[in-house]
């Protein structure tokens, strides 16, 4: 991955299917900082997990702010089968630190929020560009190529029929 700007125009390398997972936090009331801070915290070792681990699924994944309240996550998965195995594995970092949310989300009394959605894109069913950009997005995990290699237009590269 690079953090200087590739120039031109450039989109994702993947051309399989992908899993978009989006998930985030909303901080309702900052003074409860002990009920939000430990569900911020909780992310980066599972991410660290996931990463670490060779055929996890899990393909990159972007961090984003929302405005002064909100702190996100787009993640690219290889399947839905993946996330959802890592999502229900015993012996994974999610189910701990699941347990541990719905507690804290509990106790907090609406003081932090949360939200997740799932979309299983099929390949053909995306398209992207990056023009003068460093690697981000898709394109940070899964790679790029100059946009002329999966068609100069956007309905090239979506393989619209």
């Amino acid at each position: 991955m690079s953090a200087e700007p590739i120039e031109g125009r450039m989109t994702a390398a993947s051309e399989d299917g992908v899993v978009v997972f989006l998930i985030g936090m909303r901080i309702n009331s900052y003074a409860a900082v002990r009920s939000w801070l430990p569900v911020a915290k909780a992310m980066g070792p599972m991410l660290a997990e996931l990463s670490r681990e060779e055929g996890s699924g899990l393909l990159g994944y972007q961090s984003l702010l929302g405005g002064v309240r909100e702190v996100y996550l787009v993640q690219y998965w290889e399947s839905k089968e993946k996330l959802l195995a890592y999502a229900s594995a015993p012996d994974r970092g999610h189910r701990p630190a699941w347990a541990a949310f719905n507690r804290r989300l509990r106790e907090g009394r609406g003081r932090v929020g949360f939200w997740h959605e799932t979309y299983a894109v099929p390949a053909g069913s995306y398209e992207s560009i990056y023009m003068n950009m460093p690697e981000y997005g898709l394109g940070r995990a899964t790679g790029v190529v100059p946009v002329g290699r999966r068609g100069d237009r956007a309905a090239e590269r979506l393989r619209m029929s």
